[in-house]
């Protein structure tokens, strides 16, 4: 099934506002002893770069807007470790704004030339993000003339600065976008076998439906990352002060139902690297009783 994409190879962007929808939500250290906060992983500000720079080459005037989500159990928390982090890996400045929407930004977004970078203040500062709002979904689409969203992590949310927008300004996939839909679409029509799918991140609730396709599709699946969590703690072990709401366990235990009699097809992790809550250090110790995981 070949499936139709509208990329910025379709978008004419030159001296146009590009409201720009990235993945930057990057782990972050806490801050401490007069240590600001800073970035542990800038994965994915690198994975955001060739959009990015694409668009600039291209003559837009660039407003990025991406959330932060909480790390190591903080609130979430101001982009401007991100701005710093993306500016110097540019070598051009990124300035933040004070706030996500209103006349201020509106006014900065107006005096972006061509080849410029705004980011908007984390997203998830606005109460009406994760609700769809309409009101902050048409706020955001009044900084731009276009759309391009290159945030694949947070396709699958109905956010005011995903869906939301989308349906508001003309709307294109960036670059990462573009390559993921590719590559998930080879393997949904033609995959090889055998196929493996992996799967992390953090809560089971946002992919339950991705690990129910995987297992129709799959021959193996492989669950890691914070996702792991639920399901360990469905069979039985013990997580700690792991992310593992009692919901995203409830779906573990009826996935786990779906492969009732194969769970060779379903693999959890055999051993897990452990790090102490809120150190925002490495990992600090192996677990010595495979993958249960004490307190603290």
């Amino acid at each position: 099934m070949t499936r139709a994409l509208r990329t910025i190879d379709d978008m004419d962007v030159e001296g146009r506002r590009v409201l720009l929808r990235a993945d930057l939500n990057v782990p972050l250290t806490p801050a401490s002893a007069g240590v600001p906060v800073g970035l542990t992983d800038d994965t994915h500000v690198r994975a955001a770069l060739p959009t990015i720079e694409e668009l600039r080459r291209r003559g837009a005037r660039l407003v990025l807007v991406s959330h932060l989500d909480r790390s190591q159990g903080l609130d979430p928390g101001s982009m401007r470790p991100v701005a710093d982090r993306l500016g110097r890996l540019m070598g051009a400045p990124v300035r933040l704004t004070p706030r996500v929407i209103g006349p201020e930004v509106g006014e900065l977004t107006e005096r972006l030339a061509p080849g410029q970078m705004l980011m908007l203040e984390n997203v998830r500062f606005e109460a009406g993000e994760t609700r769809n709002d309409p009101g902050l979904a048409s706020a955001l689409a009044e900084l731009a003339d276009v759309y391009v969203n290159d945030a694949f992590a947070s396709a699958n949310l109905d956010h005011a600065s995903t869906s939301g927008v989308a349906r508001l300004l003309p709307s294109a996939a960036g670059r990462l976008m573009e390559r993921e839909v590719n590559a998930l679409s080879a393997i949904l029509d033609e995959p090889a076998r055998p196929l493996v799918g992996v799967l992390g991140g953090a809560r089971l609730v946002e992919k339950v439906g991705v690990v129910r396709r995987l297992l129709e599709l799959a021959d193996v699946v492989c669950i890691g990352g914070g996702t792991c969590f639920p399901f360990l703690a469905a069979v039985g072990h013990t997580v700690g002060r792991s992310l593992c709401p009692r919901e995203d366990i409830g779906l573990a235990r009826s996935a786990l139902r779906e492969v009732s009699g194969t769970t060779d097809r379903l693999l959890l992790p055999e051993d897990l690297q452990l790090v102490r809550w809120g150190s925002g250090e490495g990992a600090v110790s192996d677990s010595r009783d495979g993958v249960d995981v004490p307190d603290g």
